[in-house]
This record gives C-alpha cells, structure tokens and sequence, in this order.
C-alpha cells in the first residue's frame, strides 16, 4: 500500500469547499483543516506508487480553489 500526504493552502475562504471536494475522491482516507501555514491535510492510499500518483497530480491538485500543495510521500525502508 503507497500512502502520501497532501499540505493544502487554499485560497482565502475556500478551506471549506476544498475539504468537502476531496473527501469524495476515493482514494483518499482522511481530510482535516488545520491551523498554521497550510489550510488542509488529506491523506491518500493506493495500491502503490504508480496508482498514488496519478490520483493526487491529477484529482486532489485539480480541484478548483487550491492554491498550493506540498506532497509527503510514504517510504517503505
């Protein structure tokens, strides 16, 4: 299993609307506003790597009303 955290800064107001957007993607497994630089943090699953990134450069990035993301991908060592 992959799993990648997304930082989201949304733009002034929207933290809300984002939140409620990302929760209907399937792969993702948790959202949460949060206080401090950034606005959001999602947490994401996939089978690996390959189905990880797609879904977050392609869904979670593509939703109107974000500004900036900052990735965090699981490594397994």
């Amino acid at each position: 299993m992959a799993v990648g955290f997304v930082l989201i800064t949304t733009e002034p107001g929207r933290e809300i609307e984002v939140r409620d957007k990302v929760a209907k993607l399937d792969n993702v497994s948790g959202q949460w506003i949060v206080f401090g630089m950034h606005d959001l943090f999602v947490k994401v699953e996939a089978d690996d790597d390959n189905d990880l990134t797609p879904c977050i450069m392609n869904e979670v990035r593509a939703i109107d009303g974000i500004a900036e993301t900052r990735t965090l991908i699981g490594a397994e060592i």
